[in-house]
């Protein structure tokens, strides 16, 4: 089968995030598919963006998956010079759709940006090729700017991305999502619900084995200080920034700050400044922070902590579930997880790896690391086994690639 991934902010192990549809390509060229994805040149979530060194195009081969980079301007957060950067890439896919279509060949068209705007292109393409489409579901746009950033829903913007959301329900042969709980909301702009799939994110088992890479010397050797005298260590790894609400866990620390316990927090973001110097006045000296370890040593010093960390805000989108590769790393290294969401699933309570208490609540979460830390490290263990093992079986790409194969073929059942 010829495969035509669309995914604008598509990356790689090379370019960083978003991995998913590196990984997912990846499967179905070793099950002995052809894939070809497009994407921007441009991502504000990868590390490294592609050089495109003045060309208008970029083609290259990453473990067997073809990428052609079409370039697209810079831009930084999420204002107008972003919107520049979503129309250029749609309106290139527009210019060469038949291009595509020549070089790709494809027996199926994968519309997969957070943004919905791609399904047009995309359905154009499908069309001269006499392919199937299916859209995939990140977040629910134009809703998530609508709820998250107060924009109207009579912004000319919103009201483009609502008549693309509505183009996809009606026109996408299969829709495939990574929140389990959209089928009302997608059936409200015109889905048959025979079409909806869920496919939530996942991990690569091979990353995960117990020869990974250590963390860098001055965080193994604060873990080992940690250990020796007798800590118990909770650790959070990715963003610093609002929607991780890392604010109500330097709360639950000042809370704890008589009680034997560390909290590492690894990586960067755009409250990670203001967050250091919050703890900083309030002399929390249990509180540790670190600048982000390459992807490869995360596994390392996850197994290096007693228990890991993941908060939320509390925000009626997600309502519609939740699938954080966060989450499913802490699984993926066997560590027991406190939990702090209010959403429409719950993995943790599903895979009965840890405790889940209620969002933007710093004393839930201090019970919650209370709790934890009086079992028996045997039981703690025995948590963060059933997520690893729940993890290998329903959330490995692997897993995953097989079953969103199904999906392209037309073979798989609603669910």
């Amino acid at each position: 089968m010829n495969i035509l991934l669309i995914n604008h902010y598509a990356g790689s192990l090379t370019h960083g995030m978003e991995y998913r549809p590196y990984y997912l390509a990846r499967e179905w060229v070793r099950l002995g598919h052809r894939v070809h994805i497009v994407a921007a040149s441009h991502s504000h979530v990868r590390t490294h963006n592609p050089l495109m060194e003045g060309c208008d195009q970029l083609d290259e081969t990453i473990d067997g998956i073809h990428y052609t980079w079409f370039a697209t301007p810079a831009y930084t957060g999420n204002g107008i010079d972003r919107v520049r950067n979503i129309i250029a890439f749609v309106v290139r896919l527009f210019r060469e759709s038949k291009a595509i279509v020549r070089k790709t060949t494809p027996d199926v068209v994968i519309a997969s940006s957070t943004y919905p705007l791609d399904i047009f292109p995309a359905r154009r393409i499908a069309r001269l090729a006499k392919a199937r489409l299916l859209f995939e579901v990140h977040d629910l746009w134009p809703l998530s700017p609508m709820e998250l950033g107060g924009y109207s829903r009579w912004h000319p913007f919103i009201m483009l991305l609502q008549a693309a959301e509505n183009q996809a329900c009606k026109y996408a042969d299969a829709i495939v999502s990574m929140l389990p709980k959209v089928a009302e909301h997608l059936q409200r702009h015109g889905m048959a619900p025979h079409k909806l799939h869920i496919v939530p994110n996942g991990a690569d088992p091979a990353e995960w084995t117990n020869d990974t890479p250590a963390p860098p010397a001055p965080l193994a050797t604060l873990l080992a200080q940690m250990h020796e005298s007798n800590r118990f260590v909770v650790g959070y790894t990715g963003s610093h920034g609002t929607a991780n609400a890392l604010g109500h866990l330097l709360d639950a620390a000042r809370l704890l700050r008589d009680q034997p316990i560390a909290f590492l927090l690894i990586g960067a973001g755009p409250e990670k400044i203001a967050l250091q110097q919050r703890a900083r006045a309030l002399a929390l000296d249990n509180v540790h922070f670190f600048d982000p370890v390459a992807k490869s040593q995360i596994p390392a010093f996850l197994r290096g902590i007693d228990l890991a960390f993941i908060g939320w805000q509390r925000q009626p989108l997600y309502r519609f579930g939740i699938s954080p590769n966060k989450l499913i790393d802490y699984m993926m290294a066997g560590r027991p997880i406190l939990h702090a969401v209010e959403a429409g699933n719950d993995l943790v309570a599903e895979a009965s790896c840890g405790i889940t208490v209620a969002p933007e609540n710093p004393r839930a979460i201090a019970d919650g690391v209370k709790a934890l830390m009086a079992l028996c490290p045997d039981v703690r263990a025995a948590m963060g086994q059933r997520g690893r093992q729940f993890a290998l079986d329903q959330l490995s790409y692997p897993v995953l690639g097989r079953r969103f194969l199904h999906i392209l073929s037309g073979e798989a059942r609603h669910g």
